[in-house]
């Protein structure tokens, strides 16, 4: 099965798994990635940590895990095996990473997803805390967070607690693919492009917009006839104004064949 085969049939689960489709992503990028050597990598970071202070402890200060600040938009910050072999990682891979040791040592933690810098979350009501995994597991309260998220969105951009919910796994997975979007596109890269759109349209919340770059990705590739074909599947069951739309495309696409 393939990387895209794999990735939309987990995520297509009820509670779709957070580690393995994190990992099924990666396969896009890295074909001959072993699923069963990084699953035992979680494993063991997971070993002996009974709380949560224990895990902050084991990732960051023992394993030292950290937010590659250096050179961020590194595709390598993306792809769970890379951030676990490496120990660098962009907040919602390191994320990742958190949640799921946390969740082998039966510590409950969830994404939270705000904008702009990924965080954390453990507990509720008065023993909720933050933990910023960019920055070596720094603890925040909700103030903190809000300062945080004033130092990338300015001082004037509006803030409330709705930016601190739980984050889905589907969502999860969204972001870390749009991620993805931005530097293949940025770099000009339409075969990565490919499979991360791909993914991205397994995943709600993508539409006509996603479509139509991956046929954009497949015509930089010279497959004008698959791009084509893909439009016309999506027309099938399209409303009639964008059905109009896609077959328009899918002939521009043909056209290319003459």
């Amino acid at each position: 099965m393939d990387a895209v085969a794999r990735f939309t049939e987990l995520v297509s689960a009820r509670e779709p798994p957070l580690d393995r489709a994190a990992l099924a992503l990666a396969a896009g990028g890295l074909p001959r990635l072993d699923e069963t050597r990084w699953l035992r990598e979680l494993d063991r970071l997971a070993e002996g940590v009974t709380s949560r202070d224990a895990l902050l402890e084991r990732l960051f200060v023992q394993e030292r895990f950290t937010g590659n600040a250096a050179d961020y938009y590194d595709p390598r910050n993306s792809l769970l095996p890379h951030v676990l072999g490496r120990k660098l990682g962009i907040p919602i891979t390191l994320a990742v990473v958190c949640i799921e040791v946390g969740r082998r040592a039966g510590i409950t933690l969830h994404g939270v997803g705000m904008p702009g810098h990924f965080l954390v979350g453990a507990g509720s009501g008065d023993d909720a805390v933050l933990v910023d995994v960019f920055d070596r597991g720094r603890l925040l309260d909700a103030a903190g967070a809000e300062a945080r998220f004033r130092e990338i969105a300015g001082p004037d951009a509006p803030f409330g607690p709705q930016l601190l919910t739980p984050t889905s796994t589907r969502a999860i997975l969204a972001r870390m693919l749009e991620n993805l979007r931005g530097i293949y596109r940025a770099r000009r890269r339409p075969g990565d492009l490919e499979w991360v759109l791909r993914m991205r349209l397994a995943l709600p919340g993508a539409g006509p917009a996603e479509l139509v770059e991956l046929v954009g990705a497949l015509g930089d590739q010279a497959q004008w006839h698959e791009g084509a074909a893909l439009l016309e599947r999506h027309a099938s069951s399209a409303e009639p104004q964008l059905q109009e739309h896609l077959l328009t495309l899918a002939k521009v696409q043909r056209a290319h064949l003459n």
